[in-house]
């Protein structure tokens, strides 16, 4: 092979079995992929360093840090694995060490090529030497060696991927040009989560951003995005990829401007032929949204400023809220409190009569022991699957709809259908370091 290429060898493995041989080390341990000796590390919390003594002459030191930021980022998109860059801890405590050299270079065994062939090399949990006889470059130079892709593609090595001889993976051997923006191949993500796990963690609101959009031909259409916010931060959910998008999170200030930035606990879209409003809520105070100029308002059209107390502007619902949706079928908002639904009437301005009840009164367990119970984290509408989810930390719950119980008469209205882990049904919705969390590529 003549292309330029990586300087890990090649093994063969098959990414749909795993063998359970485990060794147990201090930090470590080591998963037999089929056979092939390929390795985990044991924690989800890894430290890295770039070697004094291995600094590029290409790069100033600050970018070639801010390049392997970007890298480490990347794969901590898609995995459970967080990264920290530690330039104080004594350097065997450090998990993944990053130099650069030519020729005989750092201690190493392996030689570098000179220019042209191997760019780099890696051990499995252990460390990155790139050839600094190579013209790295910084991403969208235009030219020479995207440092950013080699970076990413030896760090899958020594988190314990081998090469995957899949068009448009990044953990292919060979390389290939410069790409204005290159993503994580779905091959390269299902590789990472086989060994590491997918990405677990509770949510505070989930919901769909309606918007409407011109076509070419001046016809209005109705799109939406669905989004995942935890704490400040939120992801955009590409329902068509069944994945999040490229470079999230990203704080929630970014994407919507006014509403509190470490988090809200519901999103509510009211909308139907006589309105359409949109609310966020947080504590014991609600916002409107004003979609035309993309922020709160500080006073709407009905001469309601903002923020408003939830008492005021939805009288009888007890404050604060855990979390809340707006339910087209019957035009009321559903409130959840502690082990408390209270549904408000948005036309007539009121709770609707009865309310609040139990949660397992208005929203029934289809099998009896299986129900959050209460203390929901986000209740929330999808317009994908045209279904009400109920979402409870690492688990939710499907609402029965009308179709549901077209096919199941017997289902109870509203019920509660057996639940589900939410990284087995929504992809990828993974956390990063803080440190890498305000990165910009």
């Amino acid at each position: 092979m003549n292309k330029p290429r990586c300087g890990v060898p090649d093994k063969e493995i098959d990414l749909n079995t795993l063998e359970n041989s485990i060794l147990v080390s201090k930090n470590r341990w080591k998963r037999d992929l089929s056979g092939a000796g390929y390795m985990a590390f044991s924690k989800k919390m890894l430290k890295w360093r770039l070697i004094g003594e291995g600094y590029s002459s290409q790069l100033t030191v600050e970018e070639q840090r801010y390049i392997f930021r970007l890298a480490f980022r990347m794969w901590s998109e898609v995995s459970p694995l967080e990264f920290v860059e530690d330039i104080k801890s004594p350097l065997e405590d450090v998990d993944i060490r990053l130099g650069f050299g030519t020729g005989r270079h750092l201690g190493c065994n392996q030689k570098f090529d000179g220019s042209g062939q191997e760019f780099a090399h890696a051990w499995f949990l252990g460390d990155i030497h790139f050839d600094d006889d190579e013209h790295f470059t910084a991403p969208n130079a235009g030219g020479g060696i995207s440092l950013l892709k080699v970076a990413v593609h030896e760090i899958g090595h020594v988190l314990g991927l081998p090469h995957i001889h899949r068009p448009g993976s990044i953990m292919q051997p060979s390389y290939l040009p410069q790409e204005s923006a290159f993503e994580m191949d779905w091959m390269d993500r299902k590789a990472i989560q086989h060994l590491y796990g997918g990405c677990k963690g509770r949510f505070s609101t989930v919901f769909d951003w309606i918007r409407k959009e011109k076509t070419p031909y001046g016809e209005v259409v109705i799109r939406f995005n669905t989004y995942f916010i935890r704490d400040g931060w939120y992801w955009l959910y590409e329902n068509r990829n069944n994945r999040t998008r490229y470079g999230d999170p990203v704080a929630l200030q970014i994407g919507w401007h006014g509403i509190p930035v470490d988090g809200v606990d519901a999103y509510v879209h009211v909308w139907s032929r006589k309105r359409d409003a949109v609310y966020f809520f947080k504590g014991i105070h609600f916002w409107r949204y004003d979609n035309e100029n993309d922020r709160v308002f500080r006073q709407d059209s009905e001469g309601h400023h903002y923020p408003r107390l939830i008492s005021e502007g939805f009288p009888g619902v007890s404050s604060p809220i855990d979390t809340a949706f707006y339910d087209r079928r019957d035009s009321r908002i559903y409130f959840f409190k502690s082990t408390l639904v209270y549904a408000f009437d948005v036309e007539a301005n009121s709770l609707a009569r009865g309310f609040p009840q139990n949660i397992r009164d208005v929203f029934p367990p289809v099998v009896s022991r299986d129900h959050p119970d209460g203390n929901v984290d986000a209740a929330y509408f999808s317009y994908t699957h045209n279904a009400i989810f109920l979402l409870q930390g690492t688990r939710f719950w499907q609402v029965v709809g009308s179709r549901d119980r077209w096919r199941q008469p017997f289902l109870p209205r509203n019920g509660l259908l057996p639940h589900k882990e939410v990284d087995q049904h929504w992809f990828d919705i993974c956390n990063v370091h803080h440190t890498a969390l305000k990165l910009n590529r």
